[in-house]
């Protein structure tokens, strides 16, 4: 059976499928879908640095679209107009701008930030406006350079400073102290483990001994007849509170010795007059001793 397509035409075909596999292929590797449905807007920036083709479009960290193209106007110095491409059911409210940003990759991203405060949305191939974020290198090099060109002498001066302070003999001294100290903790460590090896056993057998005296006497105190020592006292008392009684009354001799005050008066005189004949005696002996001679 002879066939339809010629030898030239099969190449022709082939060709062309290859080309549009291709086209298709690249396509899916930037992240754009051809068979999605999608809304284009033109984004005019100053400035496009770091964008390329399929850069991705944000809003809110989410990633609704891609870069499709960039077109340079030759007509018009420092106008470059960026086609976007977002889903179909992203709308953009107007008086939103876009941003481009700088990621830490080295790329750029596009951020879109809605103007939330209108209900009326831009029709798709409307025109957005672009601005430039701000370029985390030249903030640091406008903001953060500079405090750190004067912290630099400050910074000399306190390594000088350190410097100074290690170099001083005061600190090699404490060094040594500190060795020494570290020495001397060390021997008390070994004397206190070798205190706690021998001597502390023998404080704790000390001690269970004397808990073993205690509980044998606490036994011996429960086994103490509380009751008649404590009877034992009481009629003691009542003993001593008799004799006390009979002592301060007048009906018994020792009651007449301590309470009768005519026999203390009477007492009292005698010591007195026999005080008074001992003084005489002595002054005047012969009253009293008469001598006879042969």
């Amino acid at each position: 059976m002879k066939s339809v397509f010629t030898k030239e035409a099969k190449i022709g075909l082939v060709t062309i499928v290859s080309l549009a596999l291709l086209y298709f292929g690249i396509n899916y590797l930037k992240g754009i879908n051809l068979f999605q449905p999608v809304n284009h807007y033109f984004v005019t920036f100053n400035n496009v640095k770091d964008v390329t083709i399929s850069s991705p479009v944000f809003v809110d960290g989410f990633k609704v679209g891609l870069v499709r193209d960039i077109i340079y106007d030759y007509n018009t110095t420092g106008k470059i107009t960026v086609e976007i491409n977002l889903e179909e059911n992203m709308k953009i409210n107007k008086g939103s701008y876009i941003v481009i940003t700088k990621s830490f990759l080295g790329g750029a991203e596009l951020q879109i930030h809605l103007n939330t405060y209108v209900d009326d949305y831009l029709k798709p191939g409307s025109t957005i406006e672009g601005r430039m974020g701000e370029d985390m290198m030249q903030a640091v090099q406008e903001n953060i350079l500079p405090q750190i060109e004067q912290m630099l002498p400050k910074v000399d001066s306190i390594l000088a400073g350190l410097q100074t302070l290690v170099n001083h003999p005061a600190l090699s001294q404490s060094f040594d102290h500190i060795e020494r100290t570290t020495g001397n903790l060390e021997v008390s460590t070994r004397k206190l483990n070798s205190l706690l090896d021998k001597d502390v056993p023998v404080i704790v057998g000390n001690l269970k001994t004397m808990t073993d005296n205690f509980s044998q006497v606490s036994a011996n105190l429960k086994e103490l007849d509380l009751a008649t020592t404590v009877n034992s006292i009481n009629a003691t008392l009542n003993n001593l509170k008799l004799t006390t009684e009979k002592l301060n009354s007048s009906d018994n001799t020792m009651g007449l010795l301590l309470n009768d005050k005519a026999l203390y008066e009477n007492l009292n005189g005698a010591t007195e007059n026999a005080s008074k004949l001992l003084l005489d005696l002595r002054q005047n002996p012969k009253r009293y001793v008469h001598f006879s001679v042969f």
